[in-house]
């Protein structure tokens, strides 16, 4: 019979935290090793605490943990990369925090998948980097979407199996993928989408992001690909995000002080929210 391992050593990065007891706070991470983890760093809320630094969300570190009772135990804390320039908007913190919310609800506890952990911390460092949001994002998405099994179907008819054509085009999420437009108008739940696209998420799919980040892809059809992305994931996950309504209002926002955000188009709000 095999010992069950009581300590180990992970890399991880810090998807999120809450308060636990007077002094402790409870992690979630992603790590390399083993997944998506819970871990309680003891004693990290106290004034002296030497891990505290160490285990802010958006962190790469390095983790030794114990196993505990219920959960594991943090026991040494290192960070690796802090990705400093993250924290340094209201907009940034957004996009970070999508980033993480998708991995966070994507995953399961203990169900290891490096290719999500390494393309976890590229994209962070991508932001950090100060590359276009909108190019990080849409990437992040598509190749977490096909690392998950959930590629969408660009280049076929998902209805009939015909070869998409250069025009305009329909998607379904509950199918996964284009649909021509002779099935795409009569179909319950399908969305029309641009021929321009459609031609970048495939763009997407088969390049790497050196050669992705060469498309220079106009401002309406990055909005474009903003709410057919949402849509499928929100159907995929079968449930909202939080991050993105977020995001819209800080793009919006107008701050007479830094404890209150003011949406000065109510209209526009109500739209980008629902």
């Amino acid at each position: 019979m095999s010992r069950k391992i009581r300590s180990f050593r992970a890399d991880a990065v810090v998807l999120k935290h809450r308060d636990q007891g007077e002094a402790d706070r409870m992690l979630t991470v992603y790590s390399r090793q083993r997944g998506k983890l819970r871990a309680l760093a003891k004693g990290v809320r106290k004034t002296r605490s030497r891990k505290a630094g160490h285990v802010e969300p958006f962190t790469k570190v390095s983790l030794q943990l114990a196993t505990g009772r219920n959960w594991f135990v943090v026991s040494q804390a290192e960070a690796q990369e802090t990705y400093n320039n993250l924290r340094e908007s209201l907009e940034t913190i957004g996009f970070a925090s999508y980033v993480i919310e998708l991995v966070d609800r994507f995953t399961y506890e203990e169900e290891e998948n490096s290719p999500i952990y390494d393309l976890l911390i590229q994209t962070l460092k991508r932001l950090n980097d100060g590359d276009p949001p909108s190019l990080v994002i849409r990437y992040f998405e598509i190749r977490l979407l096909d690392t998950l099994g959930f590629r969408p179907e660009l280049k076929n008819c998902v209805v009939s199996g015909e070869e998409i054509i250069a025009q305009d085009q329909y998607f379904s999420a509950s199918l996964g993928g284009a649909i021509a437009p002779a099935h795409g108008k009569t179909l319950a739940g399908a969305t029309p989408i641009s021929m321009a696209a459609l031609k970048y998420l495939r763009h997407f799919q088969r390049s790497s992001y050196q050669d992705a980040a060469r498309a220079r892809i106009p401002r309406d059809t990055q909005r474009e690909l903003e709410l057919l992305m949402h849509y499928y994931i929100t159907y995929l996950l079968e449930r909202g995000l939080n991050t993105p309504a977020f995001m819209r209002r800080v793009s919006k926002r107008v701050l007479p002080d830094q404890n209150r955000e003011q949406i000065t188009n109510n209209k526009q709000r109500t739209e980008l929210e629902q």
